[in-house]
Parts: C-alpha cells; sequence; structure tokens
C-alpha cells in the first residue's frame, strides 16, 4: 500500500536527504520524499502507525508528518534545517521564504545549481547555498499589456491606454529580468576593463628592458597608481564576489566563491601591506629594486576574468530556456468570441468554458476544444513534432498554440487558461528542468569535500614552496597558492547536470516528448523491457464495428441492447458501438445497475433483464453456456485481429460484436528499432489470446500475454523488476494506471486518459510508439551529455589543481599564474554549459 504525507520543517535539499533517509531506515518502509511541495510518498506491506513516522523524524530533526489532505498544502511552513542545533535554522532559510511554484512565475528565481532542490525565491540575488546569481523562471501565463509611456499600466487585454491612449504593448517580464541581469554584469565588466587594463600594462611593463613609464614616475609612484585604479574593480565591479565569499564562510557553504575570495583577498591585502608597510617584509619578499612585488594586477585581471565568465554564463542561461520561450511563443494573445450571431475580438484570458470561438485561416488556436462547424488542416508540429497539418473536421478536437490552415471554422471552448495542454506542457517542462536526476547525487557528495581540500591544498601548496623552493620561495608559494584556490571551480560541477536536463527536456516538449522529472529522463536510457498495452498504443484507439452476429437474426434487437449497456463505458470498444449505433439511428433504452467488470466487460438490466456484453471470462463468471458452434465462429474471427464480446440476456448467448481496430502505421517500425536496440518488447493486453497473437506475430514482438486484467499487468511488471530488468510501461487507459505507477519507467500516450498521463514519467502528445524512440534517443543523448560534463569537470580539476600547485616544474619549468587559472576556471563553467547547449541540435 502507498500513503501520501506531507512534512513540515523541510528547508533545503539537505533536509529533504535527511528525511527521506530516516524514513528509509524503518523495517520494510520504501519512502521517497520532495522538497516542492513537501510531500513524502511511503510504500509498506503493512499500516504503520503516523506516531511511528513522527518518533523517528523527532530524533533526526524538527520535523513533523501527518496524512496528506488539500488543506495540509496550504499550511505547510518551514519550521527548521537539516543541520546544527534542532531549535536553530541557518541564515538563509530566515532570510528567504519558500514559495511554492504558481502557474504565473513572474517574480519568481531558482538557483541554476539546484542547491536546494526545488527552492524558488521571490526576489532576486545569490543562492544561500552555493553563491552563483539566481535566475528567474519563465512566465508561463499569457501575456499582460502596459503603456510605453506609462508603465503603471498593467492589463490583460490588449487596447488603448486610459492616460495617453498609446497602443498597450505585451510585456516580457521574463526576458526582461533576464536583460536586466545581463546588463548589470555588462555594466560591472565594462568598468572592470576600464580600470584593470592599465594597471596590466603598468605590472606587465616591468618586464621591459629601460622601462619607458619609469621615465614618468618612478616604481613606487606607479604602484599608487595599481592601487587606486584596483579599487572601483574590487570595491564596485566584483565586490558582489566577496559578499558571496563571506556568506559562504559565515553559513559554511563552501563554494567557489570561496576560493575566488579567499584567493584575491590574500592577493590585495598582500600588496596593501607591501605598499604601506614594506618595512616589515624580509628580503626573500623584495624585488632588486628593493621593493615588494605588488598583486594589483593579479586581483583586477582574476575579478575581471571571472565576471567575464559570470557574462557569459548569464547569456547561455538565457538559451536553455529556449524551449519554453518557443512555446510561450505559441499562445495567441486574443481571439474571436462568436456571440449571437456576432464576432467579438476578445482576451484569451477571458474565454471561458463554452465559449464559440471563430478561428480565421493562419490564426493560432487559443485553447483546447472541439470544431463545431467547418473542417481545416491544422499545423500541429508545434505540439506533437509531427511535421504533416492533420485534417480536422467537426467534431474534432483542437489544441491550443496550433496553427490554423486555409479554412475557418468555430470551435467551442473545452479547456481554458492552465487547463488547455500548452499551458500543461509549458508547466511539465519548467518542472522537470528544474528538477534532479540522481546522477547528480555523485557531484553533489564530491561537491561537499571540494572546497575544503583545494584549501587545503592551497595551504599545503605555500608551505611546500615555501620549505623546498628556489628564491624566492615565499613568493612562488604565495602565487602557486592563489593560483590553485582560484583554478578549482566547483560551479562547473553543479552545472554539469542541470544544464543537460533543463536543454534535453525542452528539445523533448518540441517533439512531443513530455518529460515529468530528470529521473524519468535518466531511467529511460536504462531500458531493457517495454511492456505496452495493444488498444490506443500500438493499434490507433479508434476501434470500428465490423459486424453484429445474432443467433436469431435479429441483429437490430441485440444493436439496441448492446447500445443501452454500451452508452454507459468509457472504454474506447465501447464508444466504437455507441457511433456505430448512432450512425444507424438506433434508439436508447434505460439502463439500470449498470457495472463495469474490469478486464471482463460490462453488466446492467434493461427492462427487467440482465444484460451482460465482454469477454469469454465474463460468460463464464455469470455462468453461461457458449455453444461450440458460436465459439469456432468467434476464433476465425480472433485470428484475423478483430476483438470480440459477446452479449448474454438473462444468462443465454445471443450473438457477438466484432470490433476491427487498425495498427498504427509506425507501430510495426519503432517495435523493430526497439528490439535492435536490444530492448524486450512485450505486449499485456486484456484482449484474448488469439487476437493478440495475431497481431503479436504480425509486429514480431517478443512475446505477449493475453487476457490480462490490470492486476495481471502489475504482476507481470513486478516479476520482471524481481529478476533485475529496468522496466518500462506504455499504456493509455484507466486500467494502465497501475502498471505506468509500478514500472521504471511509465510512458503515456497523450491520446490517452488524465489517470494513465498522471501515473506516467512520460507522456507521449502525439500518442504512438515512434514516440518511445526518440524517448529512448534522447535519454541517451541527455545521459552522454552529462557524463561528458561530469567528466570534463572532474579531469579539469584533477589535472588544473596539481599545475596550478606547480607540479610542472621541477620537470618542464611551467607555472600556471593565477591570471590564467582565473582565465581556466570561468572557461569550465562556461564549457560545460555550451556543451549542455549541443542537445539542441540534436535530431530525433
Amino acid at each position: 500500500m502507498t500513503h501520501q504525507y506531507i512534512i513540515s520543517g523541510m528547508s533545503c535539499n539537505g533536509c529533504r536527504s535527511k528525511v527521506e533517509k530516516t524514513l528509509n531506515e524503518i523495517e520494510r518502509i520504501q519512502a521517497e520524499v520532495t522538497l516542492d511541495p513537501p510531500i513524502a510518498k511511503i510504500v509498506m506491506d503493512k499500516h504503520v502507525p503516523t506516531e511511528k513516522f513522527q518518533e523517528v523524524l523527532t530524533a533526526a530533526g524538527n520535523y513533523t508528518i501527518e496524512m496528506d489532505s488539500p488543506k495540509n498544502h496550504s499550511e505547510t511552513a518551514v519550521k527548521s534545517c537539516c543541520s546544527g542545533d534542532k531549535k536553530e535554522n541557518h541564515d538563509h532559510h530566515k532570510k528567504e521564504d519558500k514559495k511554492v511554484y504558481q502557474h504565473s512565475a513572474n517574480g519568481i528565481y531558482y538557483c541554476p545549481m539546484h542547491c536546494e532542490g526545488d527552492k524558488t525565491y521571490n526576489k532576486p540575488g545569490d543562492c544561500p547555498v552555493c553563491g552563483m546569481d539566481l535566475v528567474p523562471q519563465i512566465a508561463i501565463t499569457a501575456a499582460q499589456f502596459t503603456c510605453p509611456m506609462h508603465p503603471e499600466i498593467i492589463s490583460n487585454e490588449s487596447g488603448d491606454c486610459p492616460v495617453c491612449g498609446m497602443d498597450l504593448v505585451p510585456i516580457q517580464a521574463s526576458e526582461n529580468e533576464e536583460n536586466k541581469s545581463y546588463s548589470d554584469l555588462w555594466r560591472k565588466m565594462k568598468i572592470a576593463i576600464l580600470f584593470t587594463l592599465p594597471i596590466f600594462i603598468i605590472s606587465m611593463s616591468e618586464m621591459v628592458p629601460n622601462n619607458p613609464l619609469y621615465n614618468i614616475m618612478s616604481l613606487e609612484k606607479w604602484n599608487w597608481v595599481q592601487f587606486l585604479f584596483s579599487l572601483p574593480v574590487l570595491f564596485y565591479a566584483g565586490w558582489i564576489f566577496f559578499v558571496r565569499a563571506w556568506k559562504s564562510i559565515v553559513t559554511w557553504n563552501l563554494n567557489m566563491f570561496t576560493l575566488i575570495g579567499i584567493g584575491t583577498s590574500v592577493a590585495f591585502l598582500f600588496s596593501i601591506a607591501g605598499l604601506f608597510f614594506p618595512d616589515i617584509f624580509p628580503a626573500e619578499f623584495k624585488s632588486h629594486h628593493g621593493t615588494i612585488h605588488l598583486y594589483f594586477e593579479a586581483s583586477t585581471v582574476i575579478i575581471t576574468l571571472v565576471l567575464l565568465g559570470q557574462l557569459l554564463e548569464a547569456k547561455a542561461h538565457g538559451q536553455t530556456n529556449g524551449a519554453i520561450k518557443e512555446l510561450l511563443k505559441l499562445a495567441p494573445t486574443e481571439a474571436t468570441l462568436v456571440e449571437n450571431g456576432n464576432d467579438i475580438v476578445i482576451s484569451i484570458h477571458n474565454i471561458k468554458k463554452g465559449d464559440l470561438i471563430r478561428v480565421k485561416p493562419g490564426e493560432k488556436i487559443p485553447v483546447d476544444g472541439k470544431i463545431t462547424s467547418g473542417e481545416s488542416s491544422i499545423d500541429e508540429s508545434m505540439i506533437t513534432g509531427e511535421p504533416i497539418p492533420a485534417d480536422k473536421k467537426t467534431g474534432d478536437s483542437v489544441i491550443s498554440g496550433t496553427i490554423n490552415g486555409t479554412k475557418s471554422f468555430v470551435m467551442i471552448a473545452e479547456k481554458v487558461g492552465s487547463e488547455t495542454m500548452l499551458s500543461q506542457i509549458i508547466q511539465m517542462v519548467n518542472d522537470a528542468g528544474r528538477s534532479r536526476a540522481p546522477i547528480q547525487k555523485l557531484a553533489d557528495r564530491a561537491a561537499k569535500y571540494f572546497v575544503p581540500t583545494v584549501v587545503f591544498i592551497s595551504i599545503a601548496t605555500f608551505f611546500i614552496w615555501a620549505k623546498f623552493g628556489p628564491e624566492p620561495s615565499y613568493i612562488y608559494g604565495l602565487i602557486n597558492a592563489i593560483a590553485v584556490l582560484i583554478i578549482a571551480c566547483p560551479c562547473a560541477l553543479g552545472l554539469a547536470t542541470p544544464m543537460s536536463v533543463m536543454v534535453g527536456v525542452g528539445k523533448g516538449a518540441q517533439h512531443g516528448i513530455l518529460i515529468k522529472n530528470a529521473e524519468a529522463l535518466e531511467n529511460m536510457n536504462k531500458i531493457d523491457v517495454l511492456i505496452t498495452d495493444k488498444t490506443g498504443t500500438i493499434t490507433e484507439g479508434k476501434p470500428s464495428v465490423e459486424k453484429i452476429y445474432s443467433i436469431n437474426n435479429d441483429e437490430d434487437f441485440l444493436l439496441q441492447n448492446i447500445v443501452s449497456l454500451n452508452r454507459h463505458s468509457e472504454h474506447p470498444l465501447a464508444q466504437a458501438v455507441v457511433n456505430f449505433a448512432k450512425a444507424k439511428n438506433t434508439a436508447f433504452k434505460e439502463v439500470q445497475g449498470f457495472e463495469t467488470i474490469a478486464g471482463k466487460g460490462v453488466l446492467g438490466t434493461i427492462e427487467n433483464k440482465k444484460i451482460a456484453l465482454g469477454n469469454k471470462k465474463l460468460m463464464t463468471e455469470i455462468g453461461v453456456f457458449i455453444s461450440e458452434n458460436l465459439e469456432s465462429q468467434v476464433i476465425a474471427e480472433q485470428n484475423s485481429g478483430k476483438t470480440i464480446s459477446y452479449i448474454s440476456i438473462d444468462e443465454t448467448i445471443l450473438g457477438y460484436v466484432a470490433i476491427t481496430d487498425a495498427i498504427k502505421e509506425n507501430s510495426a517500425k519503432a517495435i523493430q528499432e526497439l528490439i535492435d536496440q536490444g530492448i524486450e518488447v512485450i505486449m499485456l493486453t486484456g484482449d484474448n489470446n488469439n487476437t493478440a497473437k495475431a497481431v503479436a506475430d504480425l509486429l514480431h514482438l517478443s512475446s505477449f500475454k493475453a487476457d490480462c486484467l490490470p492486476e495481471d499487468k502489475l504482476k507481470e511488471i513486478e516479476r520482471l523488476q524481481a529478476e533485475g530488468k529496468i522496466v518500462a510501461m506504455a499504456g493509455d487507459g484507466i486500467n494502465d494506471a497501475p502498471a505506468l505507477a509500478q514500472s521504471n519507467i511509465g510512458i503515456a500516450m497523450g491520446t490517452g486518459t488524465d489517470a494513465a498521463i498522471e501515473s506516467a514519467g512520460i507522456t507521449l502528445v502525439k500518442g504512438d510508439l515512434n514516440g518511445i524512440v526518440k524517448a529512448k534517443k534522447l535519454s541517451h543523448a541527455v545521459m552522454s551529455n552529462i557524463k561528458q560534463n561530469l567528466f570534463f569537470a572532474f579531469i579539469y580539476n584533477t589535472l588544473g589543481v596539481p599545475i596550478a600547485a606547480g607540479i610542472l616544474f621541477p620537470i618542464f619549468g611551467i607555472l600556471l599564474s593565477p591570471m590564467l587559472a582565473a582565465a581556466a576556471m570561468s572557461l569550465s563553467s562556461v564549457s560545460v554549459i555550451i556543451n549542455a547547449l549541443r542537445l539542441r541540435n540534436l535530431k530525433l
């Protein structure tokens, strides 16, 4: 059994990990804890009292647990943190309030390294853990409008400014936020370059014979110029780095800014002391001029190069959100409402369910709904990834954001606002892009010990050079110690996974592959068994009645009873019968006591007669005898791939209905591609063995099982998992939901039910098996990209730190200056992001 609980007291990813680990220490318990929302999903063999959970959590920290309810979601509060005294919070948890993600993401910020999981903030600033700039989430509501002359005017509709009469223009909040962050960095960068360049020239001129600058002023005076020019670089352009470094030390969340702050501070303070108090230094620190060699140029160049890295990262971050931005552009701002025979242009915010909307040629469809009159071809490539326009007629569904062709039609609005598929896709992409893949735990563990290790290596470097290095040994020791601090960059390690996930999830959305979270994306690359349903997954899911056979040759009477019973069922086969009867203008009868028997059929009472419609299992269960002659006819139909439902009245068999469901065009090709990749493809269907075998033989499936009830599919997946298999399950119906939830990775057809989609980790908008091939390819590419990033980050630091410490000097005479170390450090993070951006060019 599985229960869901609300956890109070978690305020960072460390808290989440601690709670999850504590709960999993309870015998026969499997717990999965998320931070946002603060929920624990607990699987248990037998019921465990909530008091037991509370007991172990109280011992671990100031956490509380209670059964989930709608009320709890609004009342959950941040109470404590994971380290230190139970009654105390981390400083950063006090300063930043937990912000639950809403559909509108304007004014919501998050850390690109996801240091605290899904935690978000309601104002810009620095991540309290790693010090990185918080980046704005993409707003996923439809556009608001403002006046270019009076920005205080904000409207949900286009129109005229009530103050000056100018046309209102759309607000692009998220892009403005990103541009503001980039502009601030660029302004500081210009100041840094302006003052760093002269310092660099003055410092490097000492290497020029007969230095011409000394003809203007003495070395001592030029040192004072360097000092004055360094002040705006360090205390304006680079001040934020020192603030972040100090905060990281105070909270003991050591990060890249800890290393930068310590390194540049040591270089700057040493130079200040050398400028103001040169006599306190031993002779080893003095040049042949009798002055102390100062390192203002090292401090300022390092700050400038780090700023450059931050500037390039800010530019690249905007590109990682490109998929969401492209999806946002699909949403129109206006629609044409048909009211009392008149066309009225309104904002899409004002569309209500049941409104009639006219869609003209070339326009974007504003909301989800169905065509009530007219027909057209719709370009759905932006949602499904399918380049060929889909022909739509009266009664067909249309999706918001897709583009109408050359004809006009009227549609009825069925889903508006956040309910539309486009809004849900954007929501899912946004959430998945911010989720953490299991592989990221490797980077998290490494980063935890990284900074203290680097500081230790830096100190050791100084003393080793001071004792064993050539003269001036102290100078060598100082420079190399600073270089070690500067070159080590945990930032690249932290960005390796989230950047690839964000770009990969966006790429998938552009091809109709909706990924719920990063774990689903990672698991998809590991699967070795694919379980698939038949109807709606392998087949079109649009069954049609081929024939109705009546023993008494009264097909109309039989059809009337069948359709009366089936109109209460949501099963695709039932809908096929209803459509068939409607075409024949068959009258419906009143049904009492309607009942669905999962995996078998339906029962009901019509005119005091007990009617049963379903498979042989249902007939056997209710005691209906099937003659050999009738059964042989049925088997012949089944062997040709048809699905058969028997009908009985008062426990007497009267005939059957034969239903055919065409196999999707690309099912065979997709299945063969998966098999070629070493994936075992198994079909589990509730249909009979003869029909299932006909389909399995046609598609060359690895194996199949017929007459499967929902619990049979669940047990088969559990059996395969017990053998160590990584199982993916593809399905589209309510009866598939348990199996989708149990599988390692559930794949729902977008054409299926909400229950199936909710239970799945991946949803294929178009709803065909070719999407699974694409999802597998995407997953493989993303995981390869992540591994490349992690390898690059690890190997960079593995090689960079020893080189900065001077390990090559005894053999090759090579030393790495702090300035080159700063350049390499900045470029390492940028390289990780650029590598992740390569996924945008992946061909699926």
